[in-house]
């Protein structure tokens, strides 16, 4: 018998040893990891991210949901289908990441959430049952309460402005609340039972993640409750003047808190039950943290609509050019509350899904940079998306959507392109209030005192579109690598409440530019405004085409 040296015997089982420990599958299952989650609940879809510790995604997984149009300018969502979203999306984004090796079990530290604003939901609070369809921010069946109360509040329009900061609007939720409480039975009967919860969508995806009727918590965070034109700005509470004179009860609005603290833990038959949830913030101002808007800086989330906010620091600028004064982000119950002016714009995105659902012109809304990109120009023809009245900063409820200039030589690019030049014009309109409103004091400039515009969002992954974008604003457009900041917002906040990051750690990274892609003006003064001349004189043509309809 033959004996095996001992020395061979060391090295046979040092190499298995090393082939174990050099498995990569196996080293990511064993290592200790921090890891941290955000739902992004969104106006047509909803997304599950899960971070690890650098702000990497490691698993995600999105579904869009059903959007209803009951009649001309309605938009409503069913808010028993967005729940089913938000859960299929965190059971496969966890499947995906445990399948790649990552133990987020184990090493998830808490979930933020980031929302849709401004849509509202009444439920019940001894059923859970929603006692309506959730009725959409960029719903228009308000239009007669909003003009009612014109006339009959002495402020007239801008009324609460003085304590929200918001005109009266289709947009904001109080209207949408009053309409529910003016024309549903069961909604009127709930509140006089003491059964009714009201809640924008953040609300109600936290009450029914914390346990709904078995203990869930009725809670909203200040930049969602900022966009219902109830909250106090300053007070940072409901303004009891404002329920007096709108006649809203208080014991049905949920309880407001800052955007990054423990608020509760997901409840046992949800996905990754005892989790807690610890940052939530409205979509544009999650992108803010995402994008670590600091005071002077803007971003612009390109999306179903667009929406661009300048942070304003600790005080809040009331505008004297059509924009909002809100509330940028508050980090914390003891954190500092920073304001922000922002500029909404209604159609942005939203044109690019109507030119693929009701025209067919695309198949796809990735088609339309290539489709654009066939003509060097418009060729006269300019498209105003004002599908339910335009906000920011004309906020005409009148207004109805055209597209002019056509002729016998128009093409399907060329309307392409008037689409795509139609979302650059809104938000140089709004930008150019904005500018007005801030002053050179109030914007942050580089060192050729060029004032950058950061920008986020599905539609900016269209070069074309950028680049139309900083050639109409004749300065540049910064798109950041990853460009779905506002779940990374949610999630920032989060990681922030239980001590995974530092806020001076993050905004540190996020002003990392490095691996920022930067498009710059290549067009002349005189281009930019023979166009953004015409572009006014089609947004005119809109007004009061609401009042042919029948």
């Amino acid at each position: 018998m033959k004996v095996i040296p001992s020395c061979f015997i060391l090295v046979l089982l040092f190499l298995i040893s090393s082939s174990k420990t050099n498995n990569p599958e196996k080293k990511k299952m064993s290592k200790e990891q921090t890891f941290i989650a955000s739902i992004d609940q969104g106006t047509t879809s909803t997304r599950f991210f899960i971070y690890d510790k650098s702000a990497r995604i490691i698993g995600s997984h999105h579904v869009e949901f059903t959007q209803f149009y009951p009649e001309a300018g309605w938009v409503e969502h069913d808010p028993m289908e967005i729940l089913e979203s938000v859960r299929s999306c965190m059971t496969k984004a966890l499947d995906k990441a445990t399948a790649d090796g990552y133990n987020v079990d184990s090493g998830l530290k808490a979930i933020g959430l980031t929302n849709q604003r401004e849509t509202v939901v009444v439920w019940s609070k001894s059923t859970g049952s929603p006692l309506y369809n959730a009725i959409v921010w960029m719903d228009v069946r308000t239009s007669s309460i909003c003009r009612k109360l014109e006339k009959e509040l002495p402020g007239g329009r801008t009324h609460f402005v003085e304590s929200c900061g918001l005109p009266l609007s289709t947009y904001f939720s109080a209207v949408k609340l009053l309409w529910l409480m003016e024309n549903k039975e069961e909604v009127r009967a709930a509140i006089k039972k003491g059964d009714a919860l009201f809640g924008t969508i953040d609300t109600w995806l936290i009450w029914n993640l914390t346990g709904g009727v078995n203990g869930g918590i009725h809670v909203t965070d200040v930049s969602n409750a900022s966009r219902t034109m109830l909250m106090n700005l300053k007070t940072l509470d409901w303004d009891k003047e404002t329920l007096k004179t709108l006649g809203i009860p208080a014991e049905i609005l949920p309880k407001i808190v800052s955007n990054a603290e423990v608020i509760g833990k997901i409840a046992k038959g949800w996905p990754l039950f005892g989790v807690p949830i610890a940052g939530c913030l409205g979509d544009q101002h999650a992108a803010m943290v995402g994008q670590a808007c600091r005071r002077g800086e803007a971003k612009c989330t390109y999306g179903t609509g667009a929406f661009i906010l300048l942070n304003t620091g600790t005080a809040p600028v009331k505008s004297t050019h059509g924009l909002l004064t809100t509330l940028a982000f508050k980090l914390g119950p003891k954190a500092q509350t920073n304001y922000a002016l922002e500029g909404s714009i209604a159609i942005a995105g939203a044109a690019v899904q109507w030119l693929r659902d009701s025209l067919g012109i695309i198949s796809s809304a990735s088609e339309i940079e290539s489709l654009a990109s066939k003509v060097d120009c418009t060729g006269g023809v300019y498209f105003v998306p004002a599908f339910n009245g335009l906000f920011a900063p004309w906020w005409r409820d009148d207004a109805r959507g055209i597209c002019i200039g056509i002729t016998r030589f128009t093409s399907k690019s060329h309307i392409a392109r008037a689409v795509l030049e139609s979302m650059c014009f809104q938000v140089k309109d709004v930008l150019d209030s904005m500018h007005k409103d801030a002053g050179e004091k109030g914007e942050v400039k580089n060192e050729k005192g060029e004032f950058l515009l950061r920008v986020d969002g599905g539609a900016t992954v269209n070069n074309l579109l950028m680049q139309i974008q900083a050639d109409l604003l004749g300065s540049s457009v910064v798109r950041p690598a990853d460009i779905e900041t506002t779940a990374l917002g949610a999630a920032y906040a989060a990681g922030m409440a239980v001590g995974v990051w530092k806020e001076e750690e993050l905004f540190a990274l996020g002003q990392n530019i490095k691996t920022a892609s930067i498009f710059s003006p290549k067009s002349s003064v005189e281009w930019r405004k023979k166009k953004v001349d015409s572009w006014c004189k089609a947004v005119e043509r809109t007004f009061g085409l609401a009042d042919l309809e029948m």
